[in-house]
């Protein structure tokens, strides 16, 4: 089957202020000060488009394969999560051929795959945002999808949803971050209201939201989102696998036998509260490592705690979550989780903060979930997992992981992309345009 990526690009935008104004409420100093950050990734209301040119129905052809198309900014040499799901989405599709898929990402000049470059989002290591709306929406416009996914909130899903009503095809959108929280952390606290105002307009537009977890999707609900769905992300457990551990990953590490390694995996950002691991191995003593993965602004530093370069090879990283004793997480913004759970796959237990999705996958049965997200209540948990039946943890984390396995929950998303579709057909055969 066929598969590409493909990189395009976006206009820059005006500010956030333009996207917020009905809210009546001046800009703070901490929102003024994003000004470059507002800048780049939060475009303006596209207007209303023109009555939209009839779709071709996906299955008038017995031969041809619907036409999935992901479009997204969190694409990067060290980003995670969400491009571990979209290339895990098209492996799938290529084994399964039951659909053809398409990953368009803003790109480099020069560097392939060909199309629209992008420019480099300052501190954000490897994140692009593309430069023309005309460019981005020419790339999706030629890969005639029967359905587009964008997985960012910002200029790529302007395009996707102007896109979609071109063609007259359904846009779907994949919430992976807080967007309100992030701006909160990131800008401070008046950031949020803003933000909220900015996800009220955007995803209402699209004909479903994919939510990855339950408290994600009460979240949506909150911001007044009634098109969402549940559709949790996945993790491949032939890869992620017990049988990865290697006792030599230690000693490359230069940690001797007996002392407790605790690894975190993502990236070195303030939501992640690396502060709160460094300070519990601190309260931990010398019998404690933390072994902190990733990259990032934020580069932890202390006593016990040895930083080190993302790991994009999923064997390797494999390799070193089943050779750790234990995955650590401190992360409360987390709309689901999937190192913890790539972790639990590779049969070591958890220990995270209860809030998120993280505080749905990881519970008393596969490590330890905590609800005061502190050093001190970390540095309990951590001691506490020695007490166990670490066999018993081990083999409940691995149980636990099997039950998210992409071939168990990308059928869902298969049967939602097709159920969207239909509807779709349907509202254009009485002549019914896409929801704004």
């Amino acid at each position: 089957m066929d598969s590409n990526v493909a990189t395009v690009s976006e206009e820059i935008p005006d500010s956030i202020a333009d996207v917020t104004a009905d809210t009546n409420a001046p800009l703070s100093p901490a929102q003024t000060g994003a000004s470059l950050a507002s800048q780049l990734l939060l475009p303006r209301l596209l207007p209303a488009q023109a009555p939209a040119s009839p779709s071709r129905a996906f299955a008038s052809s017995p031969s041809r394969l619907p036409h999935v198309v992901d479009v997204t900014m969190f694409w990067a040499n060290e980003s995670g999560g969400v491009k571990r799901y979209l290339l895990s989405k098209q492996a799938y599709f290529e084994r399964t051929a039951r659909w053809k898929h398409s990953i368009v990402i803003p790109g480099a000049l020069g560097v392939e795959p060909p199309g629209i470059p992008g420019i480099p989002i300052p501190f954000s290591s490897g994140y692009r945002i593309p430069l023309t709306a005309r460019s981005s929406r020419k790339v999706m416009l030629q890969m005639a999808p029967d359905i587009i996914e964008s997985g960012d909130p910002y200029q790529l899903a302007w395009a996707a949803l102007d896109s979609g009503e071109r063609m007259n095809v359904p846009v779907v959108a994949f919430y992976h971050s807080d967007l309100p929280e992030l701006a909160a952390r990131v800008f401070g606290a008046n950031a949020r209201r803003p933000a909220m105002a900015y996800a009220r307009k955007l995803y209402p537009r699209f004909d479903a939201v994919f939510a990855p977890s339950v408290n994600t999707l009460e979240r949506l609900g909150e911001l007044g989102v009634r098109n969402a769905l549940l559709q949790p992300l996945g993790v491949d457990t032939t890869v992620f696998h017990p049988s990865c551990k290697d006792e030599s990953w230690r000693s490359e590490m230069g940690i001797d036998a007996d002392v407790t390694v605790l690894l975190y995996v993502g990236r070195f950002a303030p939501e992640k509260n690396l502060d709160v691991l460094v300070e519990a191995v601190r309260q931990l003593g010398d019998r404690y490592a933390l072994v902190a993965m990733g990259a990032g602004p934020m580069v932890p530093s202390g006593p016990g705690v040895l930083a080190v370069p993302y790991e994009a090879d999923t064997h390797r990283l494999a390799r070193a979550m089943a050779s750790a004793d234990m995955l650590v997480h401190a992360g409360n913004q987390e709309t689901f989780g999937l190192v913890a759970l790539e972790a639990m796959a590779c049969g070591i237990p958890v220990v995270a903060c209860a809030e998120g999705g993280l505080g749905e996958l990881v519970d008393a049965s596969v490590g330890y979930s905590i609800r005061t997200c502190a050093a001190a209540q970390f540095a309990e948990a951590i001691r506490g997992i020695a007490d166990r039946d670490l066999p018993a943890l081990r083999q409940a984390a691995r149980q636990r992981a099997k039950g998210y396995d992409w071939r168990v929950v990308l059928p869902g998303l298969e049967a939602h992309y097709r159920r969207i579709i239909g509807v779709s057909q349907s509202r254009q055969g009485t002549g019914q345009s896409r929801a704004a």
